[in-house]
């Protein structure tokens, strides 16, 4: 949602556009296969949150309310929507609420370079981050990560697509403790695994 007196724009970034390659696109397909029995459900993905869940988030992680100087009133956006159509981020999330587990199929494109050819870890650490999050948020609600602890195993390259699985492994009062691994298209390839 964008604020102030702009238009309202309710783009659904988690469908495909053209810098999706072919990979993206096949698996995307298949996922959505699987949503036609209603056991996996597609998740969508905006650039803004809505400020109910924004208002929702803060009164129950922070002991006093904000005050109206603090708040953030402009344009506020996803960390991972911040980009144009295949520079960074293009990822759809499908969730799997009976399993308590996502898949994630995640392409990161140029903007996203670390070491030349190779996405940086830092962005695979984020998206690790919202997959474990969008798993999080199916018992949970709203989210917060306290501890995120990855192996990194191989680079990825830079605009290829990987395949990031979690899952819900325990619940212990308030406290959810998920895993996930990242692997290539052919799940041959093995990347990254976090918990």
């Amino acid at each position: 949602r964008l604020f102030s007196a702009e238009k309202v724009i309710h783009k659904d970034w988690a469908l495909p556009n053209p810098s999706w390659s072919k990979d993206l696109k096949l698996l995307f397909d298949q996922f959505m296969k699987k949503c036609e029995d209603g056991s996996w459900k597609r998740l969508p993905s905006y650039q803004h949150r809505s400020t109910q869940i924004s208002e929702d988030f803060k009164t129950y992680f922070l002991d006093k309310p904000l005050n109206n100087e603090n708040k953030v009133s402009q344009i506020v956006q996803l960390f991972t929507r911040g980009f144009e159509d295949g520079l960074g981020f293009e990822y759809v999330i499908f969730s799997n609420n009976d399993e308590k587990r996502t898949v994630c199929l995640f392409q990161g494109g140029p903007y996203l370079q670390g070491v030349p050819g190779f996405l940086h870890g830092g962005a695979m650490a984020t998206m690790i981050d919202t997959a474990l999050g969008s798993c999080a948020t199916i018992p949970g609600g709203a989210i917060m990560t306290a501890n995120l602890n990855i192996n990194f195993k191989r680079p990825v390259p830079l605009c290829s697509v990987v395949v990031i699985n979690s899952q819900l492994d325990k619940l212990e009062g308030r406290k959810l403790f998920l895993s996930c691994n990242v692997r290539s298209v052919d799940e041959k390839t093995l990347y990254s695994e976090a918990t």
